[in-house]
């Protein structure tokens, strides 16, 4: 029995076996419609809560996406995993629900509901919920770079109340803001020291939930993500202080500052569309991690393409602005394309084959 359960459901776990064999399936046409309303498809996530023996999640795990399965009963649980190996299946309750903030696109509850303590279920379903960015996007086309930065902080923002209304309006003020150039007359009037903090305070926020609402063996790829950003941070501070001082690195000379540890024209290139530049790599390095060698040469392919443009690696947009490194990245896909055949053809030799070529001696 498990203190989580409520106690008038704790009498299933007598009876888990009978329960996962008595229990119908879930009709294909609701798990269909469900799928379409939440675009439950491969990289997305959807909470199984209340999962039960795992009927909802088999039917979940049916769409391609993630499905994490929360369970407080132990004896249920042991089912499910029973009859889905691999599964990932949590222990915890509505009231409790063990994930990060923000991490899971959608939350499904199958004949559960009424076992939850509402006031305390709610607030937690929102708190895993990651809420609806789309009108973020609409500041960003307007010219705007700050709302998508700052709208990766919105646990945060979820964590002090902030809801999907709040999402909206976010969105529609970047719009009155951006249009009418209110964002550039206020960056002229305000000091720099007096927005600081804030900036400060959301670069913590940012920072530390790159890392605690991800998966921890993600994390090389979050750092791979910023290092074109740091380039590009570092690149800006010498150009300031160069050109502070009436200089440029070119007049002092990319040789000379080489010679002190200085690599300028390496962290142009690094640094050069840093926001796509760490977009790519970091998608690159969580396939790489989740060994999906397909999507991972995908993104290396793409960022050959928008290299070659100048879109990534580059000051300005043109033809072939870095062609060596373009062709780096049309390397990388290649080789990770092979790969995921590489994988392919060893998946499909059966254990029996694989001891056979191990066992074979070498002649």
């Amino acid at each position: 029995m498990s203190e989580l359960q409520h106690p008038d459901s704790r009498s299933f776990e007598l009876v888990a076996g009978l329960y996962e064999r008595a229990r119908p399936e879930y009709p294909g046409a609701a798990i269909a419609w469900l799928a379409q309303k939440l675009d439950l498809r491969e990289g997305r996530t959807v909470l199984d809560l209340g999962a039960g023996t795992g009927k909802l999640t088999r039917a979940l795990l049916t769409t391609g996406a993630r499905v994490i399965a929360v369970e407080p009963g132990d004896a249920m649980r042991a089912e499910l995993v029973r009859g889905l190996p691999g599964a990932e299946a949590l222990r915890g309750a509505a009231e409790q629900i063990p994930v990060h903030d923000a991490s899971v696109g959608a939350v499904a509850v199958g004949q559960a509901f009424h076992w939850f303590r509402h006031d305390e279920a709610l607030p937690e379903i929102h708190r895993v919920l990651t809420a609806d960015g789309v009108v973020s996007l609409i500041g960003c086309l307007m010219g705007n770079p700050f709302i998508n930065a700052v709208y990766i902080g919105h646990p945060g923002w979820k964590a002090m109340g902030g809801r999907i209304g709040y999402s909206a309006a976010t969105g529609i003020m970047v719009i009155i803001l951006s249009w009418f150039a209110v964002v550039s007359v206020l960056l002229a009037l305000v000091p720099v020291v007096a927005i600081s903090p804030i900036l400060l305070y959301i670069g913590m926020l940012i920072g530390a939930q790159a890392f605690q609402t991800t998966p921890v063996k993600h994390a090389p790829a979050i750092v791979l993500a910023l290092t074109p950003h740091l380039a590009a941070w570092s690149k800006t501070l010498m150009d300031g202080a160069l050109g502070a001082a009436g200089t440029s690195a070119a007049a002092v000379g990319f040789d000379k500052l080489g010679q002190v540890g200085v690599l300028y024209h390496g962290l142009e290139v690094l640094g050069g569309g840093s926001i796509l530049t760490g977009l790519v790599l970091g998608a690159i390095g969580v396939f790489v991690i989740e060994k999906k060698f397909v999507e991972a040469s995908a993104f290396a392919l793409s960022g050959a393409v928008l290299t070659f443009f100048g879109f990534m690696h580059g000051e300005s947009v043109g033809l072939a602005v870095t062609p060596t490194v373009a062709i780096a990245y049309t390397i990388i896909a290649v080789f990770l394309f092979g790969l995921s055949r590489s994988a392919a053809i060893l998946s499909a030799v059966g254990p029996a084959e694989q001891k056979a070529v191990a066992a074979t001696p070498a002649e």
